[in-house]
């Protein structure tokens, strides 16, 4: 070995773990193994086998189909087996149905791209059963299903339905492909893009399919030619366990409740839940009593268990352990104030409407009204005592909109009950109030009697108009009385009022009067006789201002600020900051100011202020005011009434329009429709 270490072609280099040279090789399973051994005129062959199946289904051979040849017989063995293991119990039922149909013998294989041939197979978006039918379709096809049954997973009545459906699909596109692809997308959508790209076949619609409809066609002809040529692909071993139709023996149920477990245990069978597998539809192991008449299968080996007993001993036997939950019986909504609609349940549950008190129960008549130019449906709730809501409720009147003249309207206007201060004969010959005699005296009426209840039923139809009459007007009434008492309480507040405000004046004359006199004692200035009326001409003029300061606090308004306030009022923005406590000049809408001191504070006039001859004007000013009292009396209300102005109302009761103008704090000359106004009263 020493003298072989210099030849290198004879020396085995060892490469080191970390090389990129050592690249493990990865395990081959069993399946790619056989691929790979399969020589490469596997698909040649593949190709010929397809296109010798004489059948009217899809069989189109292409790289498509050939992938999913690949999946089945090679990849994917065991699916392949296991459907194999099903084929001779399910088949048999299919092409029963194909032929009675007309169709296609090998559309059974479509059954197994389905389901795999498993009866209670389900999607994860709901199709169920062998043909996978959604709940829509199921129901157009007449499948039923409920919480006890699906007959989706019923084989022979799913089968039944699916080669219905394949028949109306065929009416429809007239080619086996679309079919198959419709039967999977829908018909609907692919009829919508055959119209938009104008194709006619589905390898030229294959590009505008959605994935699982492309793949659906090419499985189905993979699984198809895996089914034919299982044997040549060895996969059917003597190991699988090949299921076979048994002989079938029914029992009719008729409405009667049933146990499928305790007829497993009749069976001889040590499962309880064996007989499902011939029943797949139940979707519980019980049908509960009065449910529609179902056939139950099992066995025919099974019967001799049975012995000599007869139907309805087998039936009592399977009766269930526990009672099984039953629907709830339908009760309809019950409303606060709202009556259900009587029905025979409801009438059997209780002891009826005749057996409440006759006078607990409401009482109406109905009254039809043509509507007259001018109404409303305002007007006519008042009228007839209902609310608008009934009205349009009774006569199914849109809400917002008006109501039509000569319109035929139906008022149920209720029938007032006697009160205990009134005539109970008067009300007992209402028509409702009427006991409904139990038993009938004579079977026939005279015509004496008919005309006399004829005469009866108008004479109380008359009292009742008469007594609703009197109810409206009694209504009336007490609107009327609101209004005077309202009005009176008016009136009271505002005497009250005008009293506060002439003891106030009369105090406010006495201080001027008195100071008047202190000014005279100092200094006798000589007034002309014309400055003597110009004072009284001002304090005329400052009486209504003086009677509005009064009235109480003054509200802030709009444009409002302390200098105007205080120049309006004859007084300085230093005494209106005082009394009202302002820390600035700024006052807020709807504020409260008062023009006066407080009651320990002494009125300090601002004409007091600038000279001293003031206090002699003011004495002469204040001189003749007792008389201004006298010339001014006590307000009172006045309603405005349709075309009342300003002016008017100044005319009317003999007062200046300035004077109504700041007696009711109005900043303009208009007036509204019943707007209240003081004015003096003349």
């Amino acid at each position: 070995m020493p003298a072989l270490l210099d030849d290198t072609m004879r020396v085995r280099l060892e490469l080191q773990p970390d090389s990129l040279v050592a690249v493990p090789v990865p395990p081959v399973d069993s399946a790619r193994l056989e691929w790979l051994r399969t020589p490469p005129t596997v698909r040649d062959l593949v190709g010929d086998r397809v296109g010798c199946i004489e059948t009217d289904a899809p069989h189109q051979f292409n790289n498509a189909v050939m992938a999913y040849v690949t999946l089945f017989t090679a990849r994917n063995r065991s699916y392949m087996q296991r459907v194999l293991e099903r084929e001779n119990l399910y088949f048999p039922l299919f092409e029963k149905y194909l032929a009675q149909y007309n169709l296609p013998l090998d559309l059974k294989y479509l059954a197994v791209v389905e389901s795999a041939l498993i009866p209670t197979a389900k999607s994860p978006v709901g199709a169920t059963g062998l043909w996978q039918f959604m709940g829509p379709t199921a129901g157009d096809l007449r499948l039923k299903r409920d919480e006890w049954i699906d007959e989706r997973m019923a084989p022979e009545k799913a089968t039944e339905a699916a080669c219905k459906h394949l028949r109306y699909l065929y009416g429809v596109f007239h080619d086996w492909e679309l079919v198959l692809a419709a039967y999977n997308w829908g018909a609907g959508s692919v009829q919508r893009v055959i119209r938009r790209t104008g194709k006619k076949t589905f390898w030229d619609l294959y590009p505008y399919m959605p994935a699982e409809t492309r793949n659906y066609v090419p499985t189905f002809t993979a699984i198809m030619y895996s089914m034919k040529y299982a044997e040549a692909h060895g996969l059917r071993t003597p190991t699988l366990r090949y299921q076979y139709a048994e002989p079938m023996d029914t029992l009719s149920l008729r409405g009667r409740a049933f146990d499928l477990r305790r007829l497993s245990q009749a069976c001889g069978y040590d499962d309880s839940l064996y007989l499902t597998r011939f029943n797949p539809e139940l979707r519980r192991a019980a049908l509960p009593a009065g449910y529609r008449s179902y056939v139950v299968r099992f066995p025919a080996a099974a019967a001799v268990h049975f012995g000599e007993a007869d139907r309805n001993t087998l039936l009592d036997y399977c009766q269930p352990a526990t009672e099984l939950p039953r629907p709830l019986a339908f009760l309809p909504p019950r409303l606060e104030g709202v009556e259900p609609w009587g029905n025979r349940s409801l009438l059997a549950a209780t002891t009826g409407p005749r057996a409440d008190d006759a006078e607990a129960a409401p009482r109406f008549r109905r009254v039809p009204h043509k509507v007259r130019r001018g109404e409303t449906l305002a007007s006519l709730a008042e009228r007839f005592d209902v609310s608008q809501s009934q009205l349009r409720r009774w006569n199914e009147l849109p809400k917002g909109r008006s109501l039509k003249p000569g319109r035929e309207l139906v008022v149920f206007v209720p029938i007032p009950v006697a009160a205990p201060g009134k005539s109970a004969e008067s009300i007992a010959a209402v028509p409702v109030a009427m006991p409904v005699p139990a038993v009938r005296v004579r079977p026939a009426v005279s015509d004496e009697e008919a005309v006399a209840r004829h005469e009866q039923a108008e004479a109380n139809a008359r009292e009742v108009a008469r007594l609703q009459e009197v109810i409206r007007r009694e209504k009336m009434q007490e609107v009327h009385l609101a209004a005077i008492r309202q009005r009176q309480a008016v009136q009271q507040a505002a005497a009250e009022a005008q009293a506060r405000i002439a003891a106030r004046r009369q105090a406010q004359v006495a201080s001027l009067a008195a100071s008047a006199k202190r000014a005279e004692a100092k200094s006798v200035v000589p007034v002309a006789e014309t400055d003597t009326e110009a004072p009284v001409q001002t304090a005329s003029a400052a009486a209504p201002k003086e009677i509005r300061e009064n009235f109480g606090p003054y509200l802030v308004r709009k444009g409002d600020n302390l200098t105007k306030l205080a120049r309006e009022h004859n007084l300085t923005l230093a005494q209106l900051m005082a009394w009202n406590e302002l820390e600035s000049e700024t006052v807020t809408l709807g504020q409260r100011l008062v023009f006066q001191a407080p009651a320990e504070d002494a009125p300090a006039p601002r004409k007091a202020l600038k000279n001293a001859s003031a206090p002699a004007k003011s004495a002469v000013a204040a001189a003749p005011r007792p008389a201004v009292e006298k010339r001014l009396p006590a307000s009172q209300v006045h309603l405005v009434q349709p075309g009342d102005t300003l002016f008017n109302i100044s005319r009317r009761f003999g007062v200046s329009v300035q004077v109504l103008r700041e007696l009711n704090h109005l900043a303009s000359d208009e007036v509204k429709l019943g707007q209240k106004l003081l004015v003096p009263q003349s």
